[in-house]
């Protein structure tokens, strides 16, 4: 399989971002983001996807962390579908669950060339740090949208929503991971009846 990296740059009046992706890296992430806490997710993902992430996100947080948070899920999204390629090769689904302490949440994925996000999730903090947590829906919209997968994500249980949190970002990442990884039984073949994705 041919090298799987892209860089994305998305320049809009409230963000300034540039996300390089490597499908096979070694799990490093170089991130700037301004959010301390989504970077410590950011972290999550490049770790258990086995990604390599390098970000430089800036964004109009005098107003707040939307736009960033937001604008980062739709650069990363872009970024994903065009490393991926035609998709040829590749396991196309993927899942996790992943614990930590009394909180578990299970992942989903399916690479399917169509936009979906199912997450139900109930954080038991309206803010972790300075994040609001309803910013953790729209990164995954924002990804959703531009890399064309269908996400389930469930928080099955938990009360720390650091916790909760964390739970979903790893098993994201090991979901993507499990996804993306190429299939030799699959060598060169869609993975798809329909002939593309």
């Amino acid at each position: 399989m041919s090298e799987r990296t892209a860089t994305v740059s998305r320049n809009t009046q409230e963000t300034q971002i540039t996300v390089t992706v490597n499908l096979d890296g070694s799990g490093r992430l170089e991130c700037q983001t301004g959010v301390p806490f989504l970077d410590h997710m950011l972290d999550q993902i490049a770790r258990h996807g086995m990604l390599d992430l390098t970000i430089d996100a800036k964004g109009d947080l005098e107003i707040d962390d939307h736009h960033t948070v937001e604008d980062l899920g739709i650069t990363l999204g872009q970024a994903f579908a065009k490393a991926i390629g035609d998709k040829r090769g590749i396991r196309r689904y993927g899942h996790a669950y992943v614990p930590l302490d009394e909180a578990l949440s299970r992942v989903v994925i399916d690479f399917s060339g169509r936009s979906g996000l199912f997450m139900d999730v109930t954080f038991t903090r309206a803010a972790i740090g300075r994040l609001d947590t309803q910013l953790f829906w729209e990164f995954f919209q924002g990804f959703v949208n531009h890399a064309q997968v269908t996400l389930h994500i469930d928080n099955l249980k938990g009360f720390n929503a650091h916790h909760q949190a964390e739970t979903i970002f790893k098993a994201f990442g090991r979901a993507v991971r499990a996804a993306v990884e190429p299939d030799e039984r699959m060598a060169g073949q869609m993975p798809s009846t329909k002939g593309s994705l």
